[in-house]
């Protein structure tokens, strides 16, 4: 059931239903002066048209229009405007931006072509509704829980970031060797103002490495929430003169930071993933779509760790998965199967991807690969239950345990390869997505680093 026109805030008589009358209580009742109507662009950069808040009816009723031509992977200029129409339900006012003089607030919206009237194939939000109408169309609702991971770096003198973290904290460690851990705890004020439930939080394994969990939820709203997770931390970072990353390797030979993402499917209020009398607790649904994330990992890998840099971190030895394999006990395969306290909680993990990602297309590209999994009836292979990481070549050859791409330009090959995973895409994304990452890495293949110039410049 491909989404159409209908506009979601609107009655059948013109009126506004429930939901956007409430929004509009809501912006008189906290004063509220500006509001950021947000969406993302194909890398998941989170881009807003900022408009008075009395606009706010308008843009329930009609939309805002917005030039899509300068947006990346969006349009041409001959065909530029664009209309957003906001999801009433995203309405969050912005803690950081609570003035005397008024407050802002946000919602995310979905991207509309106005030549169509139709949704735009563009947009990585409306690519998710297609692979959530697929999963529906299967009779599966689809729960995700990220965990992104993210340093704090010090600013210099002139606000710009360094590689500095003023902290040499490891894993779960606390003050004084945690020095960030009020800036955690505002984080997750801000963040519980958003609307978000945390669960925890700690210092990470490397030196100036942070984590905040918060609950899952269905795939669209988790997507949504990864998006204002990452903004919501940079701001407030900031205000204590920090600048928040979530680029997966910003220093070397140290772990880097991960996106472990969290997936089950649930049947008429059932966890679909969870069977009692399975070895491993879980069900043939859940065997066939863990293996089909399997036989498409490395055309995800391009979606889910999009970067250059996505790279220096799926290595060996520092904790990141790069070996096509699940487990049920260890950390060192794509896929684990973490520990379920009750049925509702069966899930499977896979712990490739990084907080870089698009959400949007990440989690689309997950979808599609287990969807296309459980259609074909697909068997996964048995668990690995040793540390993959200590297999040699002949090992892992005879248990059959593939590799993921070593870098972008392989990721890249791998996608275009992959029709469910190019299909999930869509044409629109998948040709604009292959065409910038393609870009991205040849920069990279023909760019000199410090590395190059320090081992080379003065030895030859």
């Amino acid at each position: 059931m491909t989404r159409n026109m209908t506009n979601d805030n609107v009655t059948a008589d013109g009126g506004l239903t429930d939901e956007a009358q409430a929004v509009l209580d809501e912006i008189d009742e906290k004063d509220v002066g500006f509001l950021r109507l947000q969406f993302t662009d194909i890398l998941g950069t989170v881009k807003n048209v900022a408009v008075p808040a009395d606009q706010a009816e308008k843009a329930f009723t009609d939309g805002i229009y917005f030039d899509g031509s300068s947006i990346e992977g969006f349009v041409r200029i001959q065909e530029s405007d664009m209309r957003l129409i906001p999801d009433a339900s995203t309405f969050a006012v912005l803690p950081w931006r609570n003035f005397d003089d008024g407050a802002s607030a946000r919602m995310i919206c979905d991207v509309y072509n106005t030549s169509s009237g139709e949704p735009f194939e563009g947009d990585p939000r409306y690519v998710l509704r297609r692979a959530i109408d697929r999963a529906e169309e299967m009779g599966y609702d689809i729960n995700f829980a990220p965990e992104p991971e993210f340093f704090l770096f010090e600013e210099d003198e002139d606000g710009r970031a360094t590689t500095d973290t003023g902290d040499q904290g490891g894993y779960f460690d606390l003050a004084p060797k945690d020095l960030a851990s009020d800036v955690r705890r505002d984080i997750i004020y801000g963040l519980e103002d958003m609307g978000f439930e945390i669960e925890a939080s700690h210092h990470e394994v490397a030196r100036g490495q942070h984590e905040i969990n918060f609950e899952y939820d269905d795939a669209l709203t988790t997507a949504d929430n990864v998006g204002t997770f990452r903004t919501v931390v940079r701001a407030i970072a900031a205000q204590h003169d920090l600048h928040a990353t979530f680029m997966p390797k910003p220093i070397p030979k140290i772990n880097g930071s991960g996106m472990h993402t969290h997936m089950s499917l649930f049947k008429n209020g059932e966890n679909a993933f969870h069977d009692e009398d399975d070895e491993f607790n879980l069900s043939e649904t859940a065997h066939s779509y863990l293996a089909g994330v399997l036989e498409h990992a490395p055309a995800i890998t391009a979606v889910a760790d999009p970067t250059v840099n996505s790279y220096k971190r799926l290595v060996p030895g520092y904790e990141a998965p790069v070996y096509i394999a699940w487990s049920d006990r260890n950390r060192s395969a794509l896929i684990r199967k973490p520990a379920a306290r009750v049925p509702a909680a069966s899930r499977i993990e896979a712990r490739f991807p990084d907080p870089s990602c698009n959400p949007y297309l990440a989690f689309a590209a997950l979808i599609h690969a287990g969807l296309d999994g459980i259609e074909k009836g697909l068997e996964a292979p048995d668990p690995i239950r040793e540390n993959i990481y200590e297999f040699d070549e002949a090992k892992r050859e005879e248990y059959g345990i593939e590799t993921l791409p070593s870098n972008l330009g392989e990721a890249v090959e791998a996608l275009e390869e992959d029709e469910v995973v190019m299909n999930a895409l869509g044409d629109h994304i998948g040709e604009k997505f292959v065409e910038a990452k393609t870009q991205e890495f040849e920069e990279y293949l023909v760019d000199v680093s410090d590395w190059e110039l320090d081992r080379y410049l003065e030895t030859f």
